[in-house]
């Protein structure tokens, strides 16, 4: 689709959401007095917040404003797979002193603020210093039929996606690659941080050559440089993840999902609220504003 094309055309009968590369047209003009003073609103009485830019799996169609955040991954030496989460360090802030999780990653700047929206902020696993071992798990209601033979909490393994080259739900083209649903950072807490899996060829080709040939595509996937400096610190054996919450109104959406062949969503990530499409093969940095933390 060209810069000229609209996603929606008049005879759609469809609200048209405009959005830019970075997403949310009121923080466009934001520069760095604009920032600070994002900040200074959106800091107080709780922590961390403003103008935030993460790394996201672009939105594509319907009314989300913006790509849902990725987390980053890393796979331990028995398969284990688990997110990173940023260093922890105290600051002063406006003359009180918080906990703030932040780093620098893959040449970008990593924070938890890349997840505070849609009430996220409130979760107890989204405070900096929240003892997590990050593990992702399987949770009670698993959005993929093939994890309804691992009992809920069971956590999530790189054996449990060994046949991603061929994997298929009968839903769009096969060979994609293989998805599943957990949890992060939510044990003995009462909010859960619902997060989505992907290992797929596709991202593996993206991390190591920049380009990546799939099978419902004529043209191949590239990246830029710094993007696939990213995903080479980022995602691990073509397993890669993001924050499963919508955007728009903090609906789950689902790879490969029931209902997206209607809106051409059949090998994208879709969202049967509101019609939401987010593409997980192109990964494009985002501007928000991040809410702040109810407490620091």
């Amino acid at each position: 689709m060209s810069a000229d094309d609209d996603k929606y055309p008049g005879e759609s009968g469809r609200r048209r959401f405009v959005k830019g590369v970075v997403g949310g047209a009121a923080l466009a003009g934001v520069g760095a007095t604009g920032s600070a003073a994002v900040n200074s609103l959106t800091t107080s009485p709780g922590a961390g917040g403003g103008a935030t830019e993460a790394m996201a799996i672009e939105n594509t169609a319907g009314p989300a404003p913006r790509g849902m955040p990725q987390v980053p991954i890393e796979i331990q030496s028995d398969g284990t797979i688990k997110g990173v989460w940023p260093e922890v360090t105290q600051q002063t802030v406006q003359g009180r002193t918080i906990d703030v999780a932040e780093m620098e990653l893959g040449g970008k700047t990593y924070s938890s603020e890349w997840y505070q929206f849609c009430g996220v902020e409130t979760y107890e696993g989204i405070q900096p210093s929240y003892e997590s071992d990050n593990v992702f798990y399987i949770g009670e209601s698993p959005g993929f039929e093939w994890q309804s033979e691992f009992d809920a909490g069971t956590a999530m393994n790189i054996d449990m996606f060994e046949n991603y080259e061929t994997w298929g739900n009968g839903v769009g083209v096969d060979g994609l690659g293989k998805p599943g649903t957990g949890n992060w950072r939510s044990q003995d807490t009462e909010d859960t941080i619902p997060i989505n899996v992907l290992r797929s060829p596709v991202i593996e080709q993206l991390a190591a050559n920049g380009e990546a040939q799939a099978p419902d595509q004529d043209e191949p996937y590239t990246v830029t440089d710094d993007v696939q400096t990213w995903l080479q610190a980022s995602t691990s054996q073509g397993v890669m993840a993001w924050l499963n919450k919508c955007t728009h109104f903090c609906c789950v959406p689902g790879f490969k999902a029931e209902g997206g062949a209607k809106f051409n969503a059949s090998n994208e990530v879709y969202c049967p609220c509101h019609q939401s499409v987010y593409e997980p093969f192109s990964i494009v940095p985002t501007l928000f504003t991040a809410r702040p933390r109810p407490d620091g």
